[in-house]
């Protein structure tokens, strides 16, 4: 006999009412399969503020990221650490397009926008709330209010939101957690509904509507009519099914998945068959698989036994799971989330048969500047996919860059990379420590401050330079300078030379790419593939960089040689005295 599984009836209506514009924004997501007894069933509501034009694109946001990233996390978090974490990164999401529109200094008419949550899992309710939006929870013919406004009144008439997602940097998050019972129902609603309707009202409206979506739609329509002059929207969920109890213990087991084996040739694992090892370091073992049921090739990549009494390195791999899951791009490697259910820690992708740049690279030791630019290219396209979601890599390395068979190119390990406000919410994902590949970190790194977009501008700058030259654009003494005085004496050696047919504007884009100083460097990665492509004024217009910078050896030998003639002419000079 099938054990029981959770199931609910839901019902959702959402009007501009007298409005032109609906800035409400809902959602529901009902998986099927492990990912509904892994991760349960996702509802949202956001309300746009209404002195924002671009709140509705806000709330659409945050109800799609929140709806999306949940099932990307890892099935190891629990589901406040993975709700948590996707609320704020979406916060920091929001928080930068404002900073980066024309409404940079007026929050109010920012990417701003109320949100509620409801996650249900197994026996289990998890409400996730800023802002004024609400959740009731209607049950024995009793309404009751499960969140707190977030709003603070002046006066009688006058209030602001003392919470929002995207009103700030930082983020804080009102949760808590309460048992199930079959019968439960569940209200999300936004203030255009809630101010205009009692408790009697929607008590009769879901008993007397033939289905839930009929009943949101009364409730609306009511408070509608009884004077709501703003957006409404209503989302009701009644729990019909719970699992076993016995389920219920199962879901407290997933958040401690076991550290998986030293794996093997031939063995069988979670339902893959092991083929060889690709590579093992410190931080993971990387192995070929085969799926048991699709006969696809993937990629299986585990934690080290290290990493068992690491918890940073180890929190670090599985945040790696969450975004591979969540940036979609041909050129950043896809995610392959098991088919399954699975009992251990670990990482499937895509298998890609090529090889490493940095081994492209060691076969074409002298490329053309064409091929050159149409990797630059590719692999900037995959780090926009990281820098669109508020994520910088920070290890960006030839030997984390992939090249098909195709020649496609494609940026792997996310081990490193940095989600913007997840490291406040979590202090063990802060920086982490420099993985070895020291060449390409940005100086700022060696100073202990956190990478940005600019740093990875950098490493890309780096590998263009060497891919171009086969050298360094400073040698090795980039991870020596730990000070701000010891970095501002680092000099740039040109990657021009009489051997090679490189135009000087395309050195001066890389002497800009990989200036010491972030603030001097691009600040999009779009503005340094362009000046690659195309002569930028600026540069043609300049001074160059003094001749002892360029070409020390060459300026020391003029200065000698010119010596050299003061000195024959002023011997000839004394003895035409004579």
């Amino acid at each position: 006999m099938t054990a029981p599984t959770l199931k609910i009836t839901a019902g959702q209506y959402s009007d501009a009412g007298r409005k032109e514009q609906n800035q409400d924004f809902h959602g529901l997501c009902i998986p099927q399969g492990s990912p509904l007894q892994n991760k349960g069933i996702a509802i949202a509501l956001a309300d746009g503020i209404s002195s924002s034009q671009v709140s509705q694109m806000a709330a659409q946001s945050a109800v799609t990221a929140f709806l999306e990233d949940y099932y990307c996390t890892s099935d190891a978090w629990s589901v406040k650490t993975s709700a948590e974490r996707v609320l704020t990164a979406t916060n920091s999401w929001l928080h930068a397009q404002t900073q980066q529109s024309q409404h940079r200094y007026d929050k109010d008419r920012g990417y701003v926008c109320t949100f509620s949550g409801l996650i249900l899992k197994s026996t289990t309710a998890h409400l996730f709330h800023v802002g004024d939006t609400r959740i009731y929870k209607c049950h024995d013919g009793r309404l009751e209010l499960l969140t707190e406004d977030h709003r603070v009144w002046v006066s009688a008439e006058q209030s602001y939101l003392a919470r929002a997602l995207g009103i700030a940097r930082h983020l804080e998050i009102d949760y808590s957690a309460l048992p199930l019972s079959v019968g439960d129902v569940f209200l999300l609603a936004s203030d255009g509904v809630y101010e205009f309707i009692d408790a009697a009202l929607v008590i009769a409206g879901l008993q007397t509507a033939a289905d839930l979506n009929l009943a949101a739609q009364q409730i609306v329509q009511e408070a509608l009519r009884r004077g709501s002059g703003d957006n409404l929207t209503l989302q009701i969920v009644r729990i019909d099914q719970l699992p076993e109890p016995q389920a219920h213990e199962m879901q407290h087991q997933l958040s401690a998945l076991q550290m998986p084996p030293l794996l093997e040739a031939r063995m069988e694992f979670d339902g893959y068959q092991i083929i060889r090892e690709i590579k093992a370091s410190h931080r993971s073992h990387i192995y070929l698989a085969v799926d048991g049921e699709t006969g696809q090739q993937v990629v299986i990549k585990t934690p080290s036994v290290d990493l068992q009494t690491q918890p940073t390195a180890l929190e670090h791999f599985l945040m790696e799971e969450w975004i591979a899951r969540r940036i979609h791009s041909p050129h950043v490697l896809k995610s392959c989330p098991p088919p399954r259910e699975r009992h251990y820690l670990y990482v499937v992708t895509e298998y890609v048969e090529g090889q490493t740049l940095a081994q492209w690279m060691t076969d074409h030791p002298h490329p053309d500047l064409a091929r050159v630019r149409a990797l630059l290219d590719q692999i900037a396209k995959g780090l926009r996919a990281f820098h669109r979601l508020e994520m910088v890599h920070q290890d960006l390395t030839p030997h984390n860059i992939l090249i098909d068979t195709m020649g496609t190119a494609k940026i792997i390990d996310f081990g490193a990379t940095q989600v913007a406000g997840v490291a406040e919410l979590s202090p063990s994902l802060g920086p982490p420590a420099l993985l070895g590949a020291t060449s390409y970190a940005a100086p700022e790194y060696f100073l202990g401050e956190n990478g940005s977009v600019r740093s990875d501008i950098y490493a890309l700058g780096v590998i263009a330079y060497q891919m171009l030259s086969g050298q360094l654009p400073y040698g090795a003494e980039v991870p020596k300078a730990r000070t701000r005085a010891a970095q501002r004496k680092l000099r740039y050696c040109s990657v021009l030379h009489e051997e090679r047919e490189i135009p000087a504007w395309v050195d001066d884009a890389l002497r800009k790419a990989v200036h010491p100083d972030p603030w001097q460097r691009y600040g999009e990665l779009s503005e340094f593939i362009y000046d690659l492509h195309h002569p930028n004024p600026n540069f043609l217009h300049q001074n160059r960089p003094p001749l002892i910078e360029r070409h020390p050896v060459l300026f020391w030998k003029t200065i000698s040689f010119v010596l050299l003639v003061l000195l024959v002419v002023l011997i000839m000079a004394a003895w035409g005295l004579r």
